[in-house]
């Protein structure tokens, strides 16, 4: 039995924090997972900023409410779960992300939750739990699970690593250069047939 664990940015849906950046005008808010692997580190100067600028959870929820999936994200996930259990795995919050699984068909998704004050400031957040990537990938191994991963991050490459088969998917020259062993795709056609055929 399978169960293929997705990084949901910059794989199914555009970064969340480089369109608010863009949407904000506040360009230093591009930096991702992709730049800063310390994912705590890279929350709290986020949240900084915001506090900093005045902006809370609803001027995020409003650039949210605009994106869409990646162009082929939802078909792709349809085929995907056509031939075997699939669920995201993310570092985003469930404020965030309850706009976006509704446009990709409702997949099952285990990601974190804010700390919002009254007015909408985001004061803090809640990690589900510690590594929750490789955390949870090794809950689906200890249940009987065999697992493959995908993702384009920093905050991926454990997840990947952990199981049968894991794979990078847009991801950046650096992370794919520091990590030749590790198949690299850029279309979904590509990453579903290296899904489907690590399944054999």
């Amino acid at each position: 039995m399978y169960m293929t664990c997705l990084d949901l940015e910059g794989v199914l849906v555009p970064e969340i924090w480089i369109a608010f950046a863009e949407a904000s005008g506040i360009l230093e808010l591009k930096r991702t997972t992709r730049d800063e692997p310390d994912y705590d580190k890279l929350m709290r100067w986020r949240l900084g900023i915001l506090k900093e600028h005045g902006l809370g959870l609803r001027e995020i929820q409003d650039t949210i409410a605009k994106i869409d999936p990646l162009p082929g994200a939802k078909e792709f996930l349809d085929n995907l779960r056509a031939c075997t259990q699939a669920v995201i795995i993310s570092d985003t919050f469930t404020e965030f992300a309850a706009p976006l699984m509704k446009k990709l068909g409702w997949p099952t998704i285990f990601c974190n939750s804010l700390e919002v004050a009254g007015n909408g400031e985001i004061t803090g957040f809640k990690m589900r739990i510690a590594d929750s990537k490789l955390s949870t990938v090794k809950a689906f191994q200890s249940i009987g699970y065999e697992t493959i991963a995908a993702g384009d991050s920093y905050n991926d490459l454990a997840m990947i690593k952990a199981g049968k088969a894991g794979f990078l998917f847009r991801s950046t020259d650096k992370i794919k250069a520091d990590n030749p062993d590790i198949p690299a795709f850029e279309t979904y056609e590509e990453l579903l047939a290296g899904i489907q055929g690590a399944m054999k």
